[in-house]
């Protein structure tokens, strides 16, 4: 997919140069000149790249989350992820990963791959409900009520998904690791799709899903939920 955007595709109008400005302190004297120094000062220099990364297969039967241990054949994905990662090149600022078990276990085995890369776990990022599917899924049943989960992954989209700070000097290659529904969730909020058609995306394990955003706040899925480094009797969904 190109880096092109449909008109209006823009991310998080709150970091709008304008919008990080106090209008009110314009300077009389200077006008519209001090004005232009001041938005260029605010406006993003860098492209983010956000790598989102499905954990692996793990044991569904687990009661507890710490019983929800990845599979053998889920660490083996891990490390095919691992690996697929670091073939690409790139200098990877920061691992973000979900707190829960199997994504934490993911995040362990990527982290042998690329060494140095700190990796920081929050409850944001945890597997749930965001919002209610449409059209509904009548198999489908969700472990909590939406307006518990949904508040906390919208939190999680704002938090993370937006662009670069105008202090950022260069491009920035970030991997959260996470769940399938957050990620889902998160490309239709990136991408202004109606964030109701979530379930209709499937991520397989190991997966990696690829968002680009621009300076000016446009943003394109590279990839989505790619598992093409896989082989074949490797990749699952569970």
């Amino acid at each position: 997919m190109t880096d092109s955007a449909v008109p209006g595709s823009w991310l998080d109008s709150t970091r709008e140069p304008l919008a990080l400005i106090n209008l009110k302190k314009k300077n009389e004297e200077t006008g519209e000149e001090e004005l232009a120094s001041r938005l260029d000062h605010c406006k993003a220099k860098a492209t983010r790249h956000i790598f989102l990364i499905r954990h692996s297969q793990y044991h569904l039967d687990g009661r507890a989350d710490k019983d929800r241990t990845l599979t053998p054949l889920g660490r083996e994905q891990a490390e095919l992820t691992g690996r697929r990662l670091a073939s690409l090149g790139l200098k990877f600022d920061q691992i973000i990963h979900s707190s829960m078990t199997r994504a934490t276990e993911t995040t362990e085995i990527i982290s042998k791959h690329l060494p140095g890369v700190k990796k920081i776990s929050t409850d944001l990022l945890r597997e749930g409900a965001p919002i209610e599917p449409d059209p509904p899924v009548s198999h489908w049943k969700p472990e909590a009520v939406y307006y518990e989960d949904g508040a906390r992954i919208e939190a999680a989209f704002r938090n993370f998904i937006h662009r670069a700070d105008a202090k950022q000097e260069e491009d920035s290659y970030e991997i959260f690791v996470c769940h399938a529904n957050v990620i889902r969730y998160i490309v239709c909020r990136a991408l202004q799709f109606p964030p109701e058609g979530w379930l209709r995306l499937s991520l397989n394990n190991g997966s990696i899903t690829h968002l680009v955003i621009r300076p000016n706040g446009r943003v394109a899925l590279r990839t989505l939920g790619d598992t093409g480094f896989m082989p074949p009797d490797k990749i699952t969904r569970t």
